[in-house]
């Protein structure tokens, strides 16, 4: 029986869509008063902030304030600009600003709670960041435990992050459904520790990784059913 329902955070209920914009704002932030275009900086940094969190993967947590930031150091010197010493706080105050949900969530997190499930969330992301992320979207409040990759010292799919979320649920992996949109680090993590496995993929864009989880959604609502199935609703 299903006892309680854990998400990831960016890219399951946090929108794709709106963390781009968020991420174009924070470029046209550290580029103002220069000719650089945004738009190019963004891609390089989009692309090695991707390296760089794929190369962290599974190993002991470093802080992401520190790893953006030497991405963005490196950047500035590339681009012959200034380091923003307030770069973080550009980057706190723009996810603030411009982040969105998608727009079942909400609903698909108070429906769960109100049967009961205890609704979790597991993600890699320091805890600053995620707090002042989650109080600005109206959501901090809807969520019995929070578990992230600074707390537990690793990133995901080490099993520790989802041992220690597994704990503060008093729950064991098969009593729980972990949802998240990274085939391998979110459902490859959490079967490590027998948890159900959901893949968020709302565009069919990762269909050659999907034999990974066992089970694949393109909107959140569809977790309920789920969950309802195997709790024997």
């Amino acid at each position: 029986m299903i006892k309680a329902v854990f998400f990831d955070f960016v890219g399951t209920l946090l929108s794709n869509e709106a963390e781009a914009e968020t991420h174009l704002k924070i470029m046209e932030e550290v580029v103002k008063g220069t000719n650089i275009d945004p738009k190019e900086l963004l891609g390089k940094y989009e692309r090695l902030t991707r390296e760089a969190f794929s190369s962290y993967a599974g190993k002991p947590f470093k802080p992401i304030r520190v790893i953006e930031e030497e991405i963005m150091e490196r950047l500035s010197q590339e681009y012959g600009i200034k380091f923003p010493e307030n770069f973080w706080d550009i980057h706190l105050k723009m996810h603030q600003t411009y982040g969105r949900l998608y727009p079942e969530v909400v609903d698909v997190l108070k429906e769960l709670r109100s049967k009961g499930y205890h609704v979790g969330l597991i993600t890699d992301s320091d805890n600053d960041y995620l707090k002042a992320h989650l109080e600005a979207l109206g959501i901090l409040n809807l969520f019995d435990s929070i578990t992230t990759s600074e707390e537990a010292g690793f990133f995901k799919p080490h099993p520790r992050v989802f041992e220690v979320a597994l704990k503060k649920a008093g729950v064991r992996g098969e009593e729980a459904i972990y949802v998240g949109d990274n085939p391998v680090k979110d459902c490859g993590g959490a079967r490590q520790l027998d948890m159900l496995s959901v893949l968020v993929d709302r565009t069919g864009e990762k269909r050659e990784l999907w034999k990974e989880c066992e089970f694949v959604v393109s909107d959140l609502r569809e977790v309920i059913k789920i969950v309802e199935e195997f709790s024997g609703q």
